[in-house]
């Protein structure tokens, strides 16, 4: 199988459960360690996504692949994004996302206030992730995987 396919099919997974993980498990347990989980699992979604999109354009030989994942987002955002209606609303809102996450993995502390997670980065930078945010996050996961299944519509049952 090919391997964006591969890609595909994984985001689809991840999307199902962050979708019932988001809207039915987080508001009965409400444990921090879950919406952290929603964020992560979220990017991954979205990035399986851009994967696929790029596997594609490079196997019919319409972009090159950099061994560095920014250079190739940079090419996805320029090159691919427009062909898959990707909006640059959604583009700055994929670069929240993974600026986010990002920001989780470097974290030198996190706290839960209320039901928002704060991040404090090393030079006390703050960020805070609510359920809402993360349930926006999950809408634009959705988005992009309609608008990549669409795409590769009728190259293999999906």
């Amino acid at each position: 199988m090919e391997k964006f396919l591969e890609y595909l099919r994984e985001a689809e997974k991840i999307v199902q459960t962050v979708d019932h993980m988001a809207y039915v498990t987080f508001p009965l347990i409400k444990d921090k360690r879950l919406l952290l989980k929603l964020l992560i699992e979220t990017k991954t979604a979205v990035a399986n996504c851009i994967n696929a999109i790029l596997q594609y354009e490079y196997l019919n030989k319409r972009i090159t692949l950099f061994k560095d994942p920014k250079i190739n987002f940079r090419v996805f955002k320029e090159k691919c994004a427009p062909g898959y209606k990707i909006t640059y609303e959604e583009i700055k809102l994929i670069s929240e996302l993974f600026e986010v996450s990002e920001k989780h993995k470097q974290s030198q502390m996190e706290f839960l206030k209320d039901d928002k997670i704060v991040i404090l980065s090393k030079n006390l930078d703050i960020n805070v992730i609510t359920p809402e945010k993360t349930k926006r996050f999950l809408a634009l996961a959705k988005d992009i995987l309609r608008k990549t299944r669409d795409s590769f519509r009728g190259l293999e049952t999906l």
